[in-house]
């Protein structure tokens, strides 16, 4: 797929709107579901979707060719979500969450695989106490567990996105993880 990536970098930056189409078509989705996942919040998740897709457009004559075009994008989709984090005041406001949710969370989202009624009551009551341990996780860690767990990158494809060492990447899935099993000790 990134030869398709990299041949169709270089049409749209020659130009071509079809190509720049396909580019967003291979990747809007990929990068909503990463960015609902770190900012829990549909209408954010979207305004960051169109900002990934703006700066890819404006910054695609500094594409370097050598690297992977899923990596730099993920980069710019992951930068511009640490940057709403960062900006937010620490609120965790459950209500405002569920309503954002439409009474959903990412998890009822899943394809069920005919569970009873209830397993599917245990399984969302699990989801969601996994989904709000993951949810108080400071942010360097949060990144990292949705990027490594939730998206299913590899240390080395976490590492390109972030522009940190593996071994950084390493400690921090780590620690994520010790700071999300105490967590969920308590609660499951």
């Amino acid at each position: 797929m990134d030869n398709l990536d990299v041949r169709l970098a270089k049409l749209a930056r020659k130009g071509d709107q079809r190509a720049f189409a396909e580019i967003v078509e291979l990747y809007k989705d990929k990068i909503y579901h990463l960015a609902y996942r770190m900012l829990n919040n549909r209408h954010e998740a979207e305004d960051v979707v169109q900002e990934t897709f703006l700066r890819v457009y404006k910054n695609l004559d500094r594409y370097d060719e050598n690297q992977k075009f899923s990596t730099w994008i993920y980069r710019i989709g992951t930068n511009l979500c640490i940057d709403r984090l960062r900006k937010r005041k620490p609120s965790y406001s459950l209500d405002a969450e569920m309503n954002d949710q439409e009474g959903m969370d990412g998890y009822s989202m899943i394809p069920s695989d005919d569970r009873t009624p209830e397993s599917e009551m245990l399984l969302s009551e699990t989801q969601r106490i996994i989904h709000q341990a993951i949810e108080s996780l400071p942010a360097k860690y949060k990144t990292i567990m949705i990027l490594r767990y939730i998206q299913d990158m590899s240390l080395q494809e976490i590492s390109d996105v972030l522009n940190l060492p593996v071994t950084t990447i390493k400690t921090r899935v780590h620690r994520g993880r010790e700071y999300l099993r105490k967590k969920l000790e308590f609660k499951l």
